[in-house]
């Protein structure tokens, strides 16, 4: 046995076969092949076997191979060594191993050898992905989720499994969002109705009905008290959510309503429509105030910035627009993306500081930076500019379908995205690569919701 200990240097072949390990030292296959058999009683790695002192002290767990065993292995070696025309040395060890001339065994067990070795790759395979997975977990544990209440929530990531799986609405989710001041979360359905969610607890709270076909989007105004909605019937709802009552209908659009937001001073609403236009709506009153043309195709979204002086749409024309509202000026057509844009979102100040970090000169050449924008195209990439200039910042790829949802994240750090491809992407955008890869739904993904800071007590 002190043979294995002297000739671990010298490891030729290692294969497995249930817990069994067979190893093969290729310094003495000329003269005569040594074969032991080692029963894993334990995980052995060949680091551990070759600091042991293999002697026959250890017959506990090493021990020659049982007779049947040794007839496998042995056709199997033969094989190998004739197979790949080491003549003599096959020649010899059919004579030591006193193998007889069986057509049918040499048959079975042909190929065997490179079999097994072919299993220890595939097993070198598997663990090679569970030692990434394990690396993985320690940089989750390192960067982000809620391991500890002591770390800082705008550095927490996402991470399985799901807190609450949410059931109630008959055909699919179109748009989720947080209250900015409650516990409560609330979804648009194609089943024509919002649903209002204890986020807490899970439970289900109420619906709204009002809509008379799909609720494409919905909005909160800053204080929670009011949420707009609107639809494929071409309505916007204005509903009072202390009530949840609809407290107006406002009628304008020619076609399906796939967009719609609160403007940060509550006065005003915006909409995007299939009609290829924006417009904007008085709060107080329901009148249409401005309308915004420019858009070739369907207007997919509309998003205002921090302040309301911009809002900027994406539609199916493969552009993303930014417009000035006071005079209704198209401040930039951002051009790109080669399928649909489905999704917008603008950069919070939380953001800037990693942003410069990650594009460098250029956009500091550009004076005072910002504003910053993400679009989510079906051509599966993101995209950030720097509105500004006018200019393409960079471009994430990773997704396998349709991007439909896409936010930073409240610290400002990450980006997280959403798509057909039922994933759920976490991007560390600095480095532009994909730091965690969530499987988050059994069907299309098509909407993120991001819970205020406030909510957090930041």
């Amino acid at each position: 046995m002190q043979h294995i200990s002297n000739s671990l240097t010298q490891l030729n072949v290692v294969v497995t076969e249930g817990d069994n390990i067979f190893i093969i030292c290729k310094n003495c296959i000329k003269k005569k092949l040594h074969v032991y058999f080692v029963r894993a009683a334990r995980l052995i790695t060949v680091q551990e076997l070759r600091g042991s002192d293999v002697t026959g002290r250890h017959t506990g767990w090493v021990t020659h191979l049982s007779s049947q065993r040794d007839e496998v292995i042995n056709r199997a070696i033969a094989d190998y060594l004739r197979s790949n025309g080491y003549e003599e040395a096959y020649s010899t060890f059919k004579k030591e191993a006193e193998l007889d001339n069986n057509e049918e065994l040499d048959k079975k067990y042909a190929g065997l050898l490179e079999k097994k070795w072919t299993s220890v790759i595939r097993l070198q395979k598997k663990v090679m992905e569970l030692e990434s997975k394990l690396n993985e977990a320690k940089e989750e544990i390192t960067l982000g989720g809620p391991v500890s209440q002591k770390r800082d929530p705008k550095e927490w990531i996402p991470r399985p499994p799901e807190r609450y799986a949410l059931s109630g609405h008959r055909s699919p989710v179109t748009r989720v969002i947080f209250h900015p001041v409650f516990s409560v979360m609330v979804s648009a359905s194609e089943d024509a109705t919002i649903k209002v969610w204890d986020y807490e607890t899970g439970d289900f709270e109420r619906t709204l009905k009002g809509h008379t076909d799909s609720v494409q989007d919905i909005s909160f105004d800053q204080t929670g008290k009011l949420l707009a909605s609107c639809s494929a019937d071409m309505t916007i709802k204005l509903w009072d959510f202390q009530g949840f009552e609809c407290i107006r209908t406002m009628h304008g659009h020619d076609h399906n309503v796939s967009s719609v937001a609160i403007m940060p001073n509550g006065d005003h609403i915006v909409s995007a429509s299939r009609d290829k236009t924006i417009k904007m709506w008085e709060v107080a009153t329901g009148y249409c105030v401005k309308t915004f043309t420019g858009h070739r195709e369907w207007v997919r979204m509309v998003r205002p910035n921090q302040d309301g002086t911009l809002i900027a749409s994406c539609s199916n024309d493969q552009t993303v627009r930014v417009w000035v509202v006071a005079s209704k000026e198209c401040k930039a057509e951002l051009r790109e993306h080669e399928h649909v844009v489905e999704c917008i979102s603008w950069a919070p100040e939380s953001a800037h500081p990693t942003i410069l970090d990650a594009t460098g000169s250029e956009t500091k050449k550009s004076g005072k930076p910002g504003p910053f924008l993400l679009s989510g195209s079906r051509d599966k990439t993101i995209k950030m500019w720097d509105v500004s200039i006018g200019m393409c910042l960079m471009t994430l790829v990773g997704h396998d379908n349709w991007v439909r949802g896409i936010l930073f994240h409240p610290g400002g750090k990450f980006i997280v995205t959403c798509a057909d491809d039922k994933t759920l992407r976490i991007w560390d955008y600095k480095n532009k690569r994909c730091m965690k890869t969530l499987s988050a739904h059994e069907h299309f993904v098509t909407s993120l919701g991001k819970r205020p800071l406030t909510s957090w007590g930041i």
